[in-house]
């Protein structure tokens, strides 16, 4: 192989781990498992308008599994609260039956965060795809040992990368929350009241902790894979 070509791809490679990790600790905190950790955190707020836990774990489930699944916005659309509950009256003003559980603006936002959802999972199994191919094709014409080693420094780069990221968060967390969502989505259709149901379910509480969960997750899996084949590589070298 070419001198050129190989350091192509283990630029490639070292630049896939970080995308594959960072993207299967999103896919992990998507499960229902998330919503029991975060939901009975130390201090997590109760809603002001009175939804118990019980409540916010169903609604929530629901809310999560629409975003992977493939089911179209009436999945959440046909919502209602039980009989006897309805949207408090700051939201319920521009309604025209408050018993549904969301209005208009919400159910335009979660369209789009999952498009957004669905986007980052198919960018997730084609770079894991692309990195299991080269690493049949590195085995295949031996060049293994390269590929290893441009994992490992994926795993290495994941967790500087992270490391970067979670400081931010740490220093402003309200300047990295608002221009996420201004890279991801129009302006102004994702500011909500908080009488509204997303923010009743996700507070921003629940948005600053997702952010750490993520971050510690994918730096673990990144010093996982940088400790393991650090280990593997002394030992071949042994």
């Amino acid at each position: 192989m070419p001198g050129w070509l190989l350091k192509i791809l283990r630029f490639l490679i070292t630049v896939l781990v970080p995308v594959v990790l960072t993207l299967t600790a999103v896919r992990a905190m998507l499960s229902p498992w998330y919503l029991e950790f975060e939901y009975r955190t130390p201090m997590f707020p109760d809603d002001y308008y009175g939804f118990t836990m019980g409540e916010r774990l169903a609604y929530g489930r629901v809310a999560v599994e629409y975003l992977v699944n493939d089911a179209g916005i009436e999945f959440l659309g046909d919502l209602r609260f039980p009989e006897g509950q309805e949207t408090p009256a700051p939201s319920c003003a521009n309604m025209v039956d408050c018993t549904y559980m969301y209005n208009d603006r919400e159910l335009e936002h979660m369209l789009d965060v999952k498009n957004v959802v669905q986007g980052a999972l198919r960018v997730w199994i084609a770079a894991f795809i692309l990195l299991v191919t080269f690493g049949f094709w590195a085995w295949k014409e031996e060049w293994l040992p390269d590929y290893l080693q441009a994992v490992r420094r994926g795993g290495l780069l994941t967790i500087i990368l992270i490391g970067v990221i979670l400081l931010l968060v740490v220093a402003a967390f309200g300047f990295i929350f608002v221009n996420f969502h201004r890279i991801f989505f129009a302006e102004g259709t994702w500011t909500f009241l908080y009488s509204d149901t997303l923010i009743r379910l996700f507070p921003q509480r629940f948005w600053r902790d997702t952010f750490f969960m993520v971050g510690g997750l994918s730096a673990a899996l990144g010093w996982l894979v940088w400790f393991v084949l650090g280990r593997i590589q002394r030992r071949n070298n042994g």
